[in-house]
């Protein structure tokens, strides 16, 4: 069994799948402790890897060799990547796609944006004309082998925005996105439109969409949700309290109590990471308990969620 299809099989089961926003090694180690999927956001990986707005800046080789770290360290996670329009070219896309795969994504967000792109809750975003997006689309759809592959509209407009939703849930994509969705309401409108196709929720903080939570999204016919920035702002948010209260104590750090991070704390985390620390994949059934492949999930409304450890099988495909 390998990454896109265990994915897959999530996306088909009970509930909204959560897949929360990592941007490098050390916030993806801290999420995997709580959640069995995780999304290589595009707006966390340009603030982290360039210290830029994400607005085309990122190479496709430091997003691809990102996601090999992630997959050695994370060997039982779901990896969902955001590799923006493909890098423009559509070639380059496919490229990009059959690496991913090779290293071990579960699967790739693809959107319909033309140069300079824009985060998908931000103004001035532009949009290609459909059918070249769906040639684009249609060429990665027939470069992967496995790899779940997202569809994503970035169209404003609701007319725009449901004949995009439509005709993206006539392709052979998985699961269909529709970017910076204002309302409630319009997401019964996209549901309606794309049919049975799986359908996915970006929700982000400070961005157009509603705070809605797993259980309601469920209600909605949502299938997967992803958390773009959660330990991207928290992040922002803890260091500029600690910096600005080390310069407020001239220099003296705080006292290290219980339920505080130091040295100890942080060196155990990541020492999980350690690739002899996982069981081999053709072990894991020897580890009822978990090991590497356990299911570690916010406590929630469906088994999707549930703390309740249970054992995957995902191993790595073999290369071609």
């Amino acid at each position: 069994m390998n990454y896109g299809e265990e994915l897959r099989r999530e996306i088909r089961s009970e509930g909204t799948t959560p897949l929360i926003g990592v941007f490098d090694m050390f916030s993806a180690s801290v999420a995997a402790q709580h959640y069995n999927g995780l999304f290589v956001s595009g707006f966390g990986f340009a603030a982290s890897h360039y210290g830029l707005p994400d607005i085309g800046f990122i190479a496709w080789p430091d997003i691809v060799a990102f996601v090999q770290r992630l997959r050695l360290a994370f060997p039982g996670r779901h990896l969902l990547v955001d590799i923006d329009d493909g890098y423009v070219d559509p070639e380059v896309a496919c490229h990009v796609v059959e690496q991913l795969e090779l290293i071990g994504a579960s699967g790739v967000i693809l959107e319909d944006q033309q140069r300079p792109r824009r985060c998908g809750h931000v103004d001035g975003k532009r949009i290609l004309p459909l059918q070249e997006y769906l040639d684009k689309l249609d060429m990665v759809l027939r470069t992967r082998r496995d790899l779940v592959v997202v569809a994503r509209t970035d169209a404003g407009e609701e007319d725009e925005v449901l004949a995009r939703a439509e005709a993206l849930a006539r392709t052979d994509a998985d699961v269909v996105l529709v970017d910076g969705v204002r309302s409630v309401e319009q997401i019964r409108r996209v549901r309606a439109v794309i049919g049975d196709k799986p359908l996915l929720f970006n929700q982000i903080a400070g961005g157009r969409s509603p705070r809605i939570s797993l259980p309601e999204l469920t209600e909605l016919g949502v299938e997967v949700a992803i958390y773009s920035t959660p330990c991207l702002f928290a992040a922002q948010s803890a260091m500029e309290e600690a910096i600005v209260r080390l310069k407020r104590d001239d220099g003296r750090l705080p006292e290290h109590t219980a339920g505080s991070v130091g040295v100890r704390e942080s060196l155990a985390l990541l020492e999980r990471n350690i690739s002899r620390n996982h069981p081999r994949p053709e072990l894991a059934a020897m580890f009822p308990d978990g090991g590497a492949f356990s299911r570690p999930a916010a406590a929630g409304h469906s088994r999707k969620t549930s703390m309740a450890a249970t054992t995957t099988s995902i191993t790595p495909q073999a290369s071609a």
